[in-house]
């Protein structure tokens, strides 16, 4: 008697497998058209009745925008505060926008509509003072010099001992009493907590950033580089690859990866809403080009 399963078993099991791969493919190839699909966001039903009735009035400014004043960081008469999601971070975010980036391009502007209590943004060349407080806060910006976000806590560490070994620095104190001294600190500095406070975004083009990025007051932070991902935003930087983020993003990404490598919790869409205003744009410049509709294209520009 054979062992060997029916011809027909076979071809079913084969068939199976098939149509499993065709469907893991569809769903790859979907998700790689729309990016953004499976975030946990709040009912957008306001934004798309905005974007029914045009632009609206800035209760501060009086200036008409779209959703949102871009100057007063502020939504418009037609988009209710109180329908707007309001995002809990793990930590405060400065960021530095350069003088000539353009207001109305930029999405840094979602963070301090979404995150008001946990975002700052100023223009350069006003940046706050960082010195005192390097063991606590980092630069988003990739470069030789950058760690990866994994490593935060290990680095910030290293900081504050290294800034113990500089406070006992004074030849001035006899040799002995410098050593004990030291020592005392160095084991108080281990029982320090050695977590982020506070993480720095800066918001220009990538041929802008540089005059920001080598400026002293920023030169001494510990530098963290984000995980390689592609960019959705419709405003592609000619000449640059696909894996350079807008604002909205690099900060979104930089906080999932925090969740999960620093905080060791598990994600579940807690900074989703980030994306609010930017995934909302994001499907109606798709479906704007799938129709060209022009018109759509120009209010969101």
């Amino acid at each position: 008697m054979s062992l060997n399963p029916p011809i027909f078993l076979k071809e079913k099991e084969e068939n199976n497998s098939k149509f499993v791969e065709i469907q893991q493919s569809q769903t790859t190839s979907i998700a790689a058209e729309d990016p953004l699909q499976n975030l946990c966001l709040a009912s957008q039903e306001v934004l798309q009745k905005a974007q029914q009735s045009g632009r609206s009035k800035c209760l501060k400014c009086g200036g008409s925008r779209m959703f949102y004043c871009y100057t007063c960081y502020v939504p418009v008469e037609n988009v209710p505060v109180e329908q707007m999601p309001l995002v809990k971070l793990p930590l405060k975010i400065d960021i530095i926008k350069h003088p000539n980036e353009t207001d109305g391009k930029s999405t840094a502007v979602h963070a301090k509509l979404l995150a008001p209590e946990f975002v700052n943004i100023y223009t350069y060349p006003c940046i706050p003072e960082y010195e005192e407080k390097d063991h606590e806060v980092a630069l988003v910006f990739p470069g030789p010099k950058s760690i990866s976000i994994k490593d935060l806590s290990f680095h910030l560490q290293k900081r504050i001992q290294n800034n113990v070994r500089d406070k006992n620095g004074d030849p001035d104190k006899p040799s002995i009493k410098r050593k004990k001294t030291e020592e005392q600190d160095l084991n108080d500095s281990k029982s320090q907590d050695a977590s982020l406070k506070k993480i720095i975004f800066i918001d220009s083009t990538w041929n802008q950033t540089n005059k920001i990025f080598t400026d002293e007051r920023l030169q001494g932070l510990l530098q963290v580089e984000l995980k390689t991902r592609k960019t959705c935003f419709w405003r592609h930087q000619k000449g640059k690859p696909d894996t350079f983020l807008s604002t909205i993003e690099a900060i979104y990404y930089f906080l999932v990866d925090y969740h999960t490598d620093i905080l060791k919790e598990k994600y579940q869409g807690q900074y989703d809403n980030l994306l609010f205003f930017y995934s909302f744009m994001y499907q109606l410049i798709k479906n704007a080009k799938c129709s060209g509709d022009k018109e759509t294209r120009k209010l969101i520009h």
